[in-house]
């Protein structure tokens, strides 16, 4: 499960986005795709923004993010490369604009890695067939390899 965050006049934002997917390695693009009536559709073209790959124990902020508001959460953030990042998530890809293309009722952005970092002691969370799961403990071993390369 993924956040996607960003800063929009000062305040942080974020939606909940089932998937991503990388487009190119050079230079390095990801995808997120946004129903096109979200804010968030409208407002990643004009600013950095931070895929956030969610860890297993972070279901109430993939809920905080996908509208339904959990009392009394609070997120904690760290700031980089002009964007907010969810703190503590398994993985963050820090990004600047690149494109945006049509997707039907979708818009499609494509962002330009800037940054990125995961964190080797956490499963992630995923939700799939209505239901949140926690999968993969240890990262595939072609991940770690890219990482090794690239990082």
């Amino acid at each position: 499960m993924t956040v996607v965050t960003y800063e929009f006049e000062g305040e942080y934002y974020g939606a909940t986005v089932n998937s991503f997917t990388s487009v190119s390695i050079d230079p390095p693009l990801l995808l997120v795709s946004f129903m096109r009536t979200a804010k968030a559709a409208e407002r990643l073209m004009t600013r950095p923004f931070t895929i956030n790959v969610l860890a297993g124990d972070q279901k109430t902020t993939a809920l905080q993010f996908a509208g339904k508001p959990q009392a009394g959460h609070e997120i904690p953030w760290n700031f980089s490369h002009g964007s907010p990042r969810i703190k503590d998530s398994l993985a963050h890809f820090s990004c600047e604009p690149w494109r945006e293309y049509d997707g039907g009722d979708h818009v499609l952005v494509l962002g330009k890695v800037v940054d990125f970092g995961y964190a080797q002691d956490k499963v992630s969370l995923v939700f799939y067939r209505g239901q949140w799961h926690r999968v993969a403990d240890t990262p595939p071993p072609l991940w770690l390899e890219w990482v090794n390369q690239h990082g």
